[in-house]
């Protein structure tokens, strides 16, 4: 078979944030140096989704070494402080359809890890300078951004964080209206931003940490009802974990580990499936929409469990507990937040698949840094136990899932997802659309979905009409959704074969993939 002759593909939630990967490729780096560059450029090109002050973990397959998944998520502050001199309180987001309520402050902020995982992952995977892998975002930042139509709407659903404190809105401010944050058209500066970055990429990750940066965040925290302090930020470790590994049919999944439930999840329900359907499972039918409901309320169950019990781990993986979970679904009557990812193969075989996550953003920029910190400890998903009560000195729990497929026909696949709760739901029916049906990358991605949770299924606008008739039959509870919506999650993936590249971004959430030459 001829060589593969491009640089290599990528794809992410923003035209920027993939050009910067394909910066790098075309400097001569790897699917690592490209994931990094693409990081940093996330962050002014998709600003409410992900930061220097937030966390996320990347799933990395080098060509020749094993794979690994570098955890750089939040952790949770080492001393709390009493709630009543906490900087704690809600906000709704508009969604349009819906309201959803997050929590901000300082209170709500924990250690962010960001910074210092970008940094981590260069000094042992990276071959380009880290100076030149910040320039694209350096230069987005100075030059400004034009805000496309998906980000000004997702500017809009957060408006209370944004508008919170005067600094903030300066910084994010419509040209036009003054009181309105940034709209679709328009140009977005971050020139304190750009300031940072160039200063990191001087000084390196301590100035974050245990230098300036770390200065302010503390003094911020300290006045203003925060929990950070110097010492949390200068203890916060990246932590470098075994994938979790899951057979499903002749394939092999990689994907993110115990502590985080995202990926442990997944392979508990495509092990379920396994065992309901040895012949495949079909989405677009009334059956396969029942019965995928069925598994996603059991992973629903099982991860309550496991919070409580404290066996979030791979027991949830062991054939007793899968087959009690299996009886349940068979018995069952059948009428029964800001993240983004980026996935890059290069033609050397590198895999490289990143989730990145600022929650919401806790409302308070870092002085003049531009960077505002995550409200990762309001985030109700991520607090299953209740605000406040956190165990202190903890890495967090998260449903992101960044991960590698391996097909039997030698194919390999990187895809991940945002969505908060539903990132797992997106993941798996893109697999078992992969897997299970066969088809092509692009196909997979962008045939509706559901999700189903609380009793309440969500099905996506797309599938045929007499399929939601006969959904309103089945099932007691069914919204029914007239498009595709980012609702349903933003599966961007690459994929490789011995001859050629296959790439696709999930236009749900602003998806742009491509091959680089």
């Amino acid at each position: 078979m001829p060589p593969v002759t491009a640089y290599g593909a990528v794809a992410a939630g923003h035209a920027a944030t993939a050009e910067a990967a394909a910066f790098a490729l075309r400097e001569g780096g790897n699917a690592f140096d490209a994931v990094i560059a693409a990081h940093w450029t996330a962050c002014i090109a998709e600003p409410v989704l992900t930061s220097l002050g937030g966390g996320g973990f990347l799933l990395a397959r080098p060509a020749s070494e094993d794979a690994r998944v570098y955890d750089f998520f939040a952790q949770t502050p080492i001393r709390k402080r009493p709630a009543s001199d906490v900087d704690f309180h809600p906000i709704h987001a508009d969604f349009g359809t819906t309201l959803q309520e997050f929590h901000i402050g300082y209170g709500s902020a924990a250690t962010p890890g960001t910074v210092r995982g970008l940094f981590r992952i260069h000094r042992e995977l990276g071959t380009l300078p880290m100076p030149l892998l910040l320039e694209p975002a350096i230069e987005l930042a100075r030059q400004g951004l034009r805000v496309n139509a998906l980000q000004a709407y997702i500017f809009n659903v957060v408006r209370p964080i944004y508008l919170l404190t005067a600094q903030s809105a300066r910084r994010y401010a419509s040209d036009k209206h003054p009181d309105r944050l940034v709209g679709d058209g328009e140009t977005l500066r971050l020139p304190e931003l750009a300031d940072t970055l160039q200063a990191l990429g001087e000084e390196g990750d301590r100035l974050f940490y245990e230098g300036d940066i770390a200065a302010e965040i503390d003094k911020l925290c300290r006045e203003g009802g925060g929990c950070l302090t110097r010492e949390d930020l200068a203890a916060y470790q990246v932590k470098r974990r075994q994938p979790l590994c899951i057979s499903y049919r002749n394939t092999e999944l990689l994907t993110n580990p115990p502590p985080s439930s995202g990926g442990l999840l997944i392979g508990f329900a495509l092990k379920l499936l396994e065992r309901f359907t040895p012949h495949g499972i079909a989405i677009d039918s009334v059956a396969g929409v029942s019965q995928l409901a069925g598994i996603m309320q059991s992973a629903n169950e099982a991860r309550l469990h496991g919070l409580q019990t404290n066996s979030l781990d791979a027991r949830m993986l062991d054939p007793e507990l899968l087959q009690q979970y299996q009886d349940q679904v068979r018995g069952r009557a059948r009428a029964f937040r800001g993240t983004t990812h980026m996935s890059v193969i290069d033609r050397d075989g590198n895999v490289a698949s990143l989730t990145t996550s600022n929650g919401e953003g806790c409302g308070h920029l870092i002085g003049e840094t531009g960077i505002m910190l995550n409200n990762m400890l309001g985030e109700e998903d991520l607090n299953p136990h209740g605000f406040h009560q956190w165990p202190e000195n903890r890495r967090l729990t998260s449903m992101m899932a960044p991960s590698v497929l391996q097909l039997d026909n030698g194919s390999v696949v990187a895809l991940g997802s945002g969505g908060s709760n539903r990132i797992r739901s997106a993941i798996l029916q893109v697999l078992l659309r992969i897997v299970d049906e066969q088809l092509a990358l692009l196909d997979a991605i962008s045939r509706p979905r559901i999700h189903y949770e609380n009793e309440l299924l969500h099905v996506e606008g797309g599938f045929d009409d007499a399929l939601y008739r006969q959904l309103d039959e089945e099932f007691d509870r069914v919204r029914c959704w007239p498009e595709r919506n980012l609702f349903f999650g933003g599966v961007h993936a690459v994929a490789k074969d011995e001859r050629s590249f296959d790439y696709s971004g999930d236009q749900r959430r602003g998806g742009v993939a491509f091959s680089v030459s």
